[in-house]
């Protein structure tokens, strides 16, 4: 079940409700800050030429949840930020609609921009969040890590796996071809 996770002013959780930027933004509202800064990532019609018809999103949500915190802890540390909040939505997110926000709150807004960006990139990074974009008709989809330029690992129409793609209690553990993929650990394939 999709969770939260707080630890004063960092706040963290994945959910499978429509993201609410008004909700994320209050979470780092404060008199000490004059900036806040609000990252809403879409989903896009489109990947490397192909059209796009939904993406689902699985994660390993006890770890990503312990990820996202450290992130966030990390980022608000580096960039003497107020607070900062992140929320990832899980399952299917419908084009044009978000599936990561990410709001920060500094005394300043320079810090404010520069945080987000690396609080992005490192969920990008480090986070074990993965997604499938459905491609539709015979094509399927393609599993991958949540990253910009993850190599993917194609299902079929039905989502039944190949090669890489193990089911696990969570949802789909990607087995990439690349031992110990960056940002998710050792990996070994399954004898």
């Amino acid at each position: 079940m999709p969770g939260e996770l707080s630890d004063g002013t960092c706040c963290v959780a994945l959910t499978e409700d429509h993201l609410d930027s008004k909700s994320v933004m209050d979470k780092v509202r404060s008199p000490k800050a004059g900036a806040i800064v609000l990252f809403a990532g879409t989903t896009r019609d489109n990947f490397a030429g192909k059209p796009v018809t939904e993406l689902q999103y699985t994660s390993y949500e006890p770890r990503a949840l312990q990820s996202m915190l450290a992130i966030c802890k990390s980022v608000q540390e580096r960039h003497s930020l107020t607070a900062i909040s992140m929320v990832h939505r899980l399952g299917v997110v419908p084009i044009g609609e978000e599936s990561i926000l990410i709001a920060v709150s500094s005394p300043h807004r320079q810090a404010a921009w520069r945080a987000g960006e690396e609080a992005l990139e490192e969920c990008k990074e480090k986070v074990e969040v993965w997604k499938k974009e459905e491609f539709g008709g015979k094509e399927g989809g393609i599993w991958r890590a949540n990253r910009d330029g993850a190599i993917g690992v194609p299902v079929d129409g039905d989502g039944v796996e190949e090669k890489n793609l193990v089911q696990g209690s969570h949802g789909p553990v990607i087995r990439s071809s690349r031992l110990g993929e960056k940002g998710h650990g050792p990996v070994s394939h399954p004898g």
